[in-house]
């Protein structure tokens, strides 16, 4: 039995390829999806479109796979990352040295609370089900006001959320588009006008 806690107690690690180029993660238990990336953050990686200048903020790191993707991706960028779990940013900053990346800020911050005064071209998220439409309405209305024009707002969502999405987006932002829906997932945009 001691040898099982023990062995709980090490970091989970394991390899990824992300939009053509390989990761090593380090993760750990009680963090979301700690022994792979979760389908939902894929589908999300797979239908950003980003630029290698781009200015991008993460809601929600984890880990880190999709902001370290994105910073990639973004070689002439940077990107802030975010998470509300100090354990979670712990482990991003980890990634990030692990994976050579250091075009990427990442604090601690509840959705915006900590985010410095200034715009972004994209804001992606793999948006909670459970925190609840209040907060899920102030990252909406924060993410608006710190895009520039013409910058976009991604999120992936379980499909339950999907008309929320697509009702919210028509509301703060004045568009939506779907990029992709999948059985469990759902992939949207709005774009700052």
């Amino acid at each position: 039995m001691q040898k099982y806690i023990h062995g709980l107690r090490k970091d989970i690690v394991f390899e990824a390829n992300l939009k053509g180029s390989k990761f090593v993660f380090n993760s750990t238990w009680g963090l979301f999806s700690p022994k792979e990336i979760d389908k939902g953050s894929l589908m999300l990686i797979d239908h950003v479109c980003i630029e290698p200048t781009d200015h991008t903020l993460e809601v929600g790191c984890g880990y880190g796979p999709i902001g370290l993707a994105i910073a990639r991706m973004s070689p002439q960028g940077v990107v802030h990352m975010l998470d509300k779990d100090f354990v979670a940013v712990d482990y991003a900053r980890k990634n990030a040295q692990a994976n050579g990346i250091s075009n990427c800020d990442i604090y601690l911050s509840n959705a915006f609370s900590n985010v410095p005064d200034m715009e972004f071209d994209n804001i992606v998220s793999n948006l909670p089900a459970k925190v609840g439409k209040e907060m899920l309405y102030l990252i909406l209305n924060d993410a608006k006001s710190h895009l520039k024009t013409g910058g976009k707002f991604y999120v992936v969502v379980i499909a339950g959320l999907k008309e929320y999405i697509k009702r919210n987006f028509n509301e703060v932002f004045g568009n939506y588009t779907k990029l992709k829906q999948g059985n469990k997932y759902m992939v949207a945009v709005a774009t700052k006008e």
